[in-house]
C-alpha cells in the first residue's frame, strides 16, 4: 500500500484515539452503517487534504465504507496526529499522506501524492488540492466531477477563481452551511479561544471572582 507516515508502530495508540472520538460523532456512525449496506462511492477516487486528526479518520472510515478509493494528505502538518495516520493505514487500509511538522517540500509532495491516483472528487481545507489541480496538474481536471471546501479562507479563494472564471469544476462550500457554521465557526472556535485564554493565563474558573 501507498503511503508517507512517521512511524507505522504507532497504530494501536491510534486507533484507541479514532475510537475513542467515534463514541462522540453518532451522526457518522449512523451514516457509515447505512453505507456499508448501500455502497454509494463506490469505484469513487476521493483525494482530501484535511487535518489528519481522530476525527477526521472517523470520516475517512465513512467514506471507506461507502465504497470510495481514499488518499489522505495534511491541510496543516502542525495539526497531525501520527498515530492516527499510522492506525488509518495499517487498521483501516486508507492511503495516508501526511506527517507531523513536515517541511513545505514535504508537504506539496504529499498533496501531489493524493493526487497521483488522478480523483473523481476533492475534498480540500483550505483549497490546495483544486490549487494544485488549476496550477501544476491541470491534466488531472477532466477526471474531476466536483469537490468541497470546508473553509473560511479556502471558500474565498475558490470564490475569486470562480469570479475569474478560471474555477474549472464545481465546489461545495460545506463553510456556508449552518450546521458547520455554528458548531464549528461558532462554538468549536469560541472553545478554542476560551482554552487559549485559560492556558495563557493559568486561570482556574472555579476559583475566579466576578
Amino acid at each position: 500500500m501507498n503511503y508517507d507516515i512517521k512511524d507505522i508502530k504507532q497504530a494501536g495508540k491510534g486507533r484507541t484515539r479514532i475510537e475513542w472520538a467515534e463514541g462522540f460523532m453518532p451522526v457518522l456512525r449512523t451514516i457509515r452503517a447505512r453505507f456499508e449496506k448501500e455502497r454509494p462511492l463506490k469505484g469513487v477516487k476521493l483525494s482530501a487534504c484535511l487535518h489528519v486528526t481522530a476525527e477526521t479518520a472517523n470520516l475517512m472510515r465513512t467514506l471507506k465504507a461507502g465504497g470510495a478509493e481514499l488518499r489522505l494528505c495534511a491541510s496543516n502538518p502542525l495539526s497531525t496526529q501520527d498515530d492516527v495516520a499510522a492506525a488509518l493505514v495499517k487498521e483501516y487500509g486508507v492511503q495516508v499522506f501526511a506527517v507531523k511538522g513536515e517541511d513545505h517540500a514535504s508537504y506539496y509532495r504529499h498533496i501531489n501524492q493524493a493526487l497521483d491516483q488522478r480523483p473523481n472528487v476533492t475534498m480540500d481545507d483550505g483549497a490546495d488540492l483544486v490549487s494544485e489541480l488549476h496550477t501544476k496538474r491541470r491534466d488531472l481536471i477532466k477526471n474531476i466531477t466536483g469537490g468541497t471546501e470546508e473553509t473560511t479562507t479556502g471558500v474565498i479563494r475558490l470564490r475569486s477563481m470562480e469570479k475569474a472564471g478560471t474555477l474549472a469544476f464545481p465546489v461545495i462550500a460545506v463553510n456556508d452551511s449552518q450546521t458547520k457554521f455554528m458548531f464549528d465557526n461558532r462554538y468549536g472556535t469560541g472553545q478554542s479561544t476560551l482554552d487559549g485564554v485559560l492556558r495563557a493565563t493559568n486561570i482556574l474558573l472555579a476559583g475566579a471572582s466576578g
